[in-house]
């Protein structure tokens, strides 16, 4: 017997075992029950998005017992296309749940009598499903598990009362704040009832509130059914209902300026399209490419990250003591995407640090490309983790690096460079660039010569024209090329009005012969660092 049944089932056992001694004493007959025993309870509600109360337990629907047999309980009122179960307590999730046989078990316009329900708690969560919105009477007999439906007719006309509101929000990924209801965008009142907004709404979902400080569980202005369409014609249907539930939401077709007005008087809306978003100025300025970021606080943020995606519990890291660009957070990743910012921005429309392309990997080998962007806006490039487990990370926010150590796993070895180790490549006092996109080409003659930093020796900068092609560096002519050369961990690393997609360097001779590829022609300031080995480049301009 299921859950509840057990329960009584026992407490049935024990009177009959008083039964039999009864009838041993007094010579009666024992009397055996088969089949489902009752359900006794003096409670029943139901909850779905079909029911006037929606999923919140706190308002579930009650259901009354009947004045003949208080375990025949009756409902009767409006139902919407939805889902709907029952229990007998409304406490708590947990409690058995009344549902059907068979998931999806339709409640229509074609009634149902006297079909056996289940009652259990956990899994499978068997739902009705009401395919047709209007007026029912439903009956649950306890007694004996069944249920019966009624159809009494269409829905009845909403009524309409005029809805008091000092401010009105919009909310959900169409709008300018996103899902963040702390942060619901506030309209224009521009009389008692009408509340606008104009501006940019990008494809997506949204509904309204007339409260934002309450949280989720308060009346949202909604479509009357999922999904109405907001787009180039305008929004598909002008009706509008304040309720809790179903959750239903507007959906905007393409991204673009809207004039979107509610009239909380007769329950309408509007929405008139005003052409084409204009590309979004980032609320923050981003940092040119290559400068150090400055910032005393560092968190990163994601699914993979102890804190989800909630800017609040975003993950701080610590910086180092005696190097204020470097940050460094251990701790526990889960398999999922991450990127990292400077400040708790419930917007999230400020910057942030990512990968300069998306879904570069985190795993027990390090990070697939050591070098970071730091922007706002698209593209949303993240870094994946695919191994879940303890990590070491460090950014480096002077030179855009980031370094990645799971536990067990071995330090990242530097490059190994057999023919110049580090110490003589520092004791450089020259260093050049040569290739097809600088100005003296591939002649070993005509090397373009960068000029060291005075408070740091081991820092080359150069500014001058570069062409579209490839170029390598070197610390000094060698008519022969077999000197090594400063080139790019992989060939063809980008360098462009972006940056450079990939920041570090190696430094060797010989094979493999890689090069950087200047994809766009113009005025640049390229940065060596001997010491850390990266390089930076910053189109003027």
């Amino acid at each position: 017997m299921k859950s509840i049944s057990n329960i009584i089932a026992t407490a049935a056992l024990g009177l009959a075992l008083a039964a039999t001694v009864s009838s041993c004493e007094g010579h009666k007959e024992l009397v055996i029950y088969e089949g489902e025993l009752p359900i006794k309870t003096s409670t029943l509600y139901m909850v779905g998005d079909a029911t006037p109360g929606g999923w919140s337990l706190d308002v579930a629907t009650p259901l009354t017992p009947g004045e003949d047999d208080v375990l025949i309980f009756g409902w009767e009122g409006q139902l919407r296309a939805g889902e709907v179960k029952l229990c007998l307590s409304n406490a708590s999730w947990d409690v058995p749940f009344i549902r059907p046989l068979t998931n999806g078990t339709e409640i229509s316009s074609t009634d149902i009598t006297d079909a056996a329900f289940a009652i259990h708690a956990g899994d499978p969560d068997d739902k009705w499903k009401v395919t047709e919105a209007g007026k029912y009477r439903l009956t649950f007999n306890l007694r004996n598990h069944t249920m019966s439906t009624a159809y009494l007719g269409g829905p009845d006309a909403p009524v309409i009362v005029p809805i008091e509101a000092e401010n009105v929000y919009i909310v959900g990924d169409a709008t300018p704040n996103g899902w963040n209801i702390d942060q619901a965008y506030e309209m224009t009142k521009e009389s008692q009832y009408i509340f606008a907004y104009e501006g940019v709404l990008k494809a997506g979902e949204l509904k309204a509130t007339t409260d934002r400080s309450k949280g989720w569980d308060v009346e949202f202005i909604r479509p009357t059914s999922e999904g109405v369409e907001i787009g180039r014609n305008g929004v598909a249907a002008d009706d509008f209902e304040y309720t809790m539930a179903p959750d239903n939401k507007w959906k905007v077709t393409e991204t673009g300026k809207y004039r979107l007005v509610f009239d909380l008087e007769n329950w309408k809306v509007s929405a008139e399209y005003l052409g084409e978003a204009e590309p979004e100025e980032p609320e923050q300025p981003e940092v040119p490419a290559g400068t150090p970021i400055e910032t005393e606080t560092l968190f990163i943020i994601g699914d993979a990250t102890p804190g989800g995606w909630s800017m609040d519990d975003a993950t701080a890291f610590t910086a180092d003591a005696s190097n204020k660009y470097l940050f460094t957070w251990e701790g526990t990743l889960n398999t999922g995407s991450m990127k990292a910012c400077t400040v708790r921005d419930g917007t999230f429309s400020c910057p942030f640090l990512r990968p300069a392309t998306d879904g570069v990997a985190i795993s027990a080998e390090g990070v697939a490309e050591p070098g970071f962007i730091y922007t706002a806006g698209d593209p949303d490039n993240k870094w994946n983790v695919t191994e879940a487990g303890t990590y070491r990370i460090t950014f480096d926010l002077e030179h855009y690096t980031i370094t990645v150590v799971k536990s067990g796993s071995e330090e990242p070895e530097q490059p190994e460079d057999p023919e110049q180790p580090k110490d003589e490549l520092m004791a450089a006092t020259t260093f050049h660039i040569i290739g097809d996109a600088t100005p003296g080409g591939w002649s070993m003659d005509n090397l373009t010569a960068l000029t060291a930093t005075a408070e740091k020796p081991h820092v080359f900068s150069w500014t001058g024209e570069l062409k579209t092609g490839s170029m390598k560096a070197c610390v000094a002519s060698d008519g022969t090329f077999s000197c090594p050369f400063a080139r790019p961990a992989t060939d063809g690393v980008t360098i462009s009005a972006a940056g450079v997609a990939e920041p570090g360097f190696i430094y060797t001779a010989g094979d493999p012969d890689n090069k950087w590829n200047v994809t766009e022609a113009g005025t640049y300031t390229i940065t060596f660092d001997l010491e850390n080995r990266t390089i930076s480049a910053v189109k003027v301009g």
